[in-house]
């Protein structure tokens, strides 16, 4: 167990790091922060000379690894750190320094067991891309299949676990000073950040996530997931299908190409609708550098240690939530909140309603160059304080996802109409899942289940009441009152009156 000391010492030095790039300014300015927590903040920060406009990507970058993924997670909560640091936040690039070859080829073969040339017939030295938990090589296999090998860095796991106790460490600290601190929950997010990293540093974890991505996503061909070599994946190295394609980032190279940026756009948030409310299982890292345009038009998706999950209840509420942005009923996605517990019930629906109207109402209609689905999520952020909302962590994923698609979609086609691409999915599957036909279907699915587990039933009754014996029953017996005795001369004296009636009883039965 790591002692207090050595928590302190870590978060003072990451402070130093945070403060020299002014990312603690907020911290101490804000006035829902600790006091504790701002005095920490002033002690990190004596001596150095901090920028103007801070730079909280770059802070995070310079700290390593596990801090930059800490800082993705924290991308989604600008309720927690701010909108200007939020923001700041998105432009985290997960990219450092390579690991030299020959200790990428050692871990590999220590992996597999066996000899690199055995699984292999070409590796490239020189990686695609290094991010902070793996790298990537692309290869052929010794059977003429081109490839892309994904390995982990070596030592990882211990780096993140150091980190992450640090961090747990820290939010009990926060969260125990209650307030605004506890409503915030920030143990909650860490754990959120900590399975999110147990997934990632788990690359059959992630194979498994791509396979099962790939089926759910067959209703939309001109979305597609490479296929995973399971003969050449272990724990620490992933081997899947090579994707030759141009990255949606590179807007005029696709140009060039001749691809429909709009009809990529409408392809994009289709698939996302798709995995969201559908499937309720999505690509939560769905940036540009993610995202490939193959020559036939589709999309192809790469990268998937972070995905999320949502279960139909909280998809039926979130299909209903943006149906009702869209269509602006704002009295029904109030009513919603209420119903999912998001918001407590002292509070008025009415005037819910009319908050979430001053956060819709401008953005209706406007093509995605002049709103916002991030400035959207900031505003409903703003108002969960005034409404004593708590944080939902399966939505904080979706929620930074969101965000991200906005992003590419709008690069991609910059007059695009998030709602207008939106609107005809969402209300189709809510007609499929909500409509009288999915109703009656789902009660008489119920209904059978129910006359199916009657037999079971009937049978866990007779257990517990099982038919009497041969002994005639009891008679009834009158009431008499029991009364409670103490300890003491009390109870000394009915323990004695007992004794004498018993005595008393023998001598008349003899």
């Amino acid at each position: 167990m790591t002692s207090s000391t050595t928590h302190v010492w870590r978060l003072l030095k990451w402070g130093r790091i945070l403060a020299r790039h002014g990312a603690l300014r907020g911290i101490e300015r804000d006035r829902n922060t600790p006091a504790p927590v701002r005095r920490l903040a002033r002690i990190a920060r004596i001596g150095t000379i901090q920028p103007a406009t801070p730079r909280y990507a770059d802070a995070l970058q310079a700290i390593g690894p596990a801090a930059i993924k800490l800082g993705q997670t924290l991308a989604t909560r600008p309720d927690l750190i701010g909108e200007a640091a939020a923001h700041d936040l998105m432009r985290l690039q997960d990219q450092l320094p390579p690991v030299p070859f020959p200790i990428i080829r050692a871990a590999i073969e220590r992996s597999f067991d066996r000899p690199l040339d055995s699984l292999f017939a070409e590796v490239e030295e020189t990686p695609i891309g290094a991010a902070s938990i793996a790298q990537v090589h692309r290869a052929v296999t010794i059977d003429g299949r081109r490839v892309a090998i994904k390995v982990l860095r070596p030592g990882i796991e211990g780096d993140f676990a150091r980190a992450i106790e640090t961090y747990e460490w820290a939010a009990a600290q926060l969260e125990g000073m209650g307030r605004e601190a506890a409503r915030l929950r920030p143990r909650l997010v860490i754990e959120t950040f900590k399975r999110w990293t147990a997934r990632e540093l788990d690359l059959r974890r992630e194979a498994a996530s791509a396979s099962e991505l790939s089926e759910a996503m067959e209703a939309e061909p001109d979305f597609t997931v490479p296929q995973i070599d399971w003969q050449r994946t272990t724990g620490k190295v992933m081997t899947l299908e090579w994707i030759d394609g141009i990255k949606l980032s590179n807007r005029d190279a696709l140009v060039a190409a001749g691809h429909d940026t709009e009809a990529l756009a409408n392809t994009l948030i289709r698939a996302f609708l798709r995995q969201a409310i559908s499937e309720g299982f999505f690509h939560a890292d769905m940036h540009q550098g993610n995202l490939f345009a193959l020559p036939d038009g589709r999309i192809a998706a790469i990268d998937f240690g972070i995905m999320g999950r949502i279960d139909r209840r909280a998809r039926v509420w979130l299909a209903e939530i943006l149906y009702g942005l869209i269509t602006g009923n704002y009295r029904r996605v109030a009513e919603i909140h209420f119903e999912a517990g998001y918001v407590p019930p002292h509070h008025n629906v009415a005037e819910f309603a009319t908050a979430l109207r001053a956060v819709g109402e401008p953005m209706r209609g406007l093509p995605v160059k002049d709103m916002s689905v991030g400035m959207m999520l900031d505003s409903l952020f703003n108002i969960t304080r005034d409404f004593d909302m708590q944080t939902q962590p399966h939505l904080l994923l979706l929620q930074k996802t969101m965000v991200m698609v906005e992003g590419v979609a709008t690069r991609l086609h910059p007059d695009i109409n998030l709602w207008d691409s939106a609107a005809p999915f969402v209300r189709e599957w809510i007609r499929t899942e909500l409509g009288p036909e999915a109703f009656i279907a789902d009660r008489l699915v119920e209904d059978i289940q129910t006359l199916a587990r009657l037999p079971r039933l009937i049978r866990n009754i007779e257990r517990h009441f099982p038919d009497p014996g041969g002994a005639p029953p009891a008679p009834p017996l009158r009431e008499i009152e029991v009364v409670k005795v103490g300890g003491g001369w009390r109870y000394g004296a009915v323990a004695l009156l007992a004794a004498g009636l018993g005595v008393a009883t023998t001598l008349l039965l003899t």
